[in-house]
């Protein structure tokens, strides 16, 4: 990083707000917020959207392009039923969303800056959700939606890192704090949304998406006077030096590229929450709430409220751990953590091997089952999601870090990706074995990373 930008961090740093951190991460928390309020209110629908309505025959035939992507996956896959259709369309877009932030990382870096790049993408993405409420466009929505992510993701997340001079060790728990805002708006996406759609007609909730997200880019266009100078004009300066890469980003480099491949598969199992879990939640478990003074049915979709919710409850506690761990000297170094967050999913995959075990052949399994569930996954995920996009920051060379943060959500594609291959299996395969299955991949993704924990050490300086 130039004396410039080390500079205006340290600028940055003295000029506190929220929770003892750079004004600026106010904004790009509540810009995060309701982009992600966007995402999680239409995924929270979508698998029960295709499998109850869209891709029965009546409607299947209306929706421009549909009938070329089914001869397409079964080209590949054979013939496909409606749900395990619908899980290799979930995991082709959650995936591809995944993808696109490669190519928006070099667009912010060589052509238009990480603000122009943020206003694309929030403009693409509101009109593919209000495109979602008509069905003739449903892949021309996704397509769009796809595209405005690639543009969006990565420079928000670069962002974040850009508030921070080298060597600030509260980097970490600054991306932990704008995980809150994520988790904050995709905990009020399937309250909103689900119930919307659920209740009112599927068009609805895809509608208040639209909404959400269109607020989203009326934050961010407030908030761009406060916010870090355009890394367009940090990585031309950088161009201008003609600099190349030294031995030590090479290495920062490697690491990242070593660390995707079990991350990828660290995605691949925590992703079935919005599609396989999604199905258990409807097909297999009694919803069914006693207060006491009320008792009713949990709608489905805010199921999928639960892991949100508790990221923004359980952060706080996570963060004062790392805190008091750090003063004793005995922080878990970021390869460790991630580590961690493997196992955690691969436990709360065994958990539901005890729910399927529990409802075989008899009554469905207890909502409890789900509870213990996203209790034991969502601290996985904050042992690992929030962890990788600061790992990023801190390794990836300062000219190339949109496009390294892109490469790094980029493991999502092909976790998605084979996110949704796995979910086609569902519908048959008996339900136990089908965690297990989850369970093993996620525990030999974790055993992966902890190996390289010892040889990355002199890389990622925690």
């Amino acid at each position: 990083m130039r004396a410039s930008s080390v500079a205006q961090a340290r600028k940055m740093a003295r000029d506190t707000d929220l929770f003892g951190h750079p004004r600026a991460l106010t904004f790009l928390f509540a810009t995060e917020m309701w982009e992600r309020f966007s995402y999680y209110g239409m995924r929270a629908l979508l698998v029960l959207y295709m499998v109850k309505y869209l891709l029965h025959p009546a409607q299947a035939d209306t929706v421009i392009g549909l009938g070329a992507l089914r001869s397409l996956l079964e080209g590949m896959f054979g013939p496909l039923g409606v749900q395990p259709f619908a899980s290799q369309i979930y995991g082709l877009y959650t995936g591809l969303v995944y993808l696109t932030p490669v190519f928006g990382g070099i667009l912010a870096d060589r052509v238009l800056g990480q603000h122009r790049t943020i206003l694309l993408g929030a403009t693409l993405m509101a009109i593919g959700h209000f495109m979602m409420a008509f069905e003739p466009l449903f892949l021309l929505a996704l397509t769009t939606l796809i595209l405005g992510n690639g543009a969006f993701k990565p420079n928000m997340s670069a962002q974040v890192g850009g508030l921070y001079a080298p060597g600030d060790r509260r980097r970490d728990r600054a991306y932990s704090i704008f995980y809150v805002g994520i988790n904050l708006g995709a905990f009020l996406a399937p309250l909103v949304c689900g119930t919307l759609g659920e209740d009112l007609g599927w068009h609805y909730g895809f509608t208040a998406a639209g909404v959400g997200m269109t607020i989203a880019l009326a934050v961010y266009l407030y908030a761009m006077p406060s916010l870090p100078p355009d890394e367009l004009h940090k990585s031309t300066a950088a161009r201008t030096e003609k600099m190349p890469l030294d031995r030590n980003e090479w290495r920062g480099i490697l690491a990242l590229i070593v660390l995707c491949v079990p991350t990828t598969f660290f995605w691949a199992t925590y992703e079935q929450q919005g599609n396989t879990i999604a199905l258990w939640a409807d097909d297999y478990t009694d919803r069914t709430i006693n207060l006491l003074v009320w008792h009713g049915e949990i709608p489905t979709t805010w199921f999928q409220a639960f892991n949100p919710f508790m990221i923004f409850a359980f952060t706080p506690f996570i963060i004062a751990l790392w805190a008091w761990q750090a003063k004793r000297g005995a922080e878990p170094s970021t390869v460790v953590k991630m580590a961690i967050g493997c196992f955690g999913v691969a436990l709360a995959n065994l958990i539901m091997v005890g729910a399927a075990w529990q409802s075989a052949g008899g009554p469905d399994a207890s909502w409890l089952w789900l509870l213990g569930y996203f209790v034991v996954i969502t601290i996985g995920e904050l042992y690992l999601s929030p962890i990788g996009l600061s790992l990023v920051s801190k390794v990836a060379p300062a000219r190339m870090v949109s496009m390294l943060m892109g490469v790094w959500l980029g493991t999502s594609f092909t976790g998605n990706f084979i996110a949704g291959w796995l979910g086609s299996f569902w519908s048959g395969m008996d339900k136990a074995m089908f965690f297990v299955m989850i369970a093993g991949i996620a525990m030999i993704a974790g055993a992966v990373i902890l190996a390289f924990d010892r040889p990355l050490k002199s890389v990622i300086k925690d």
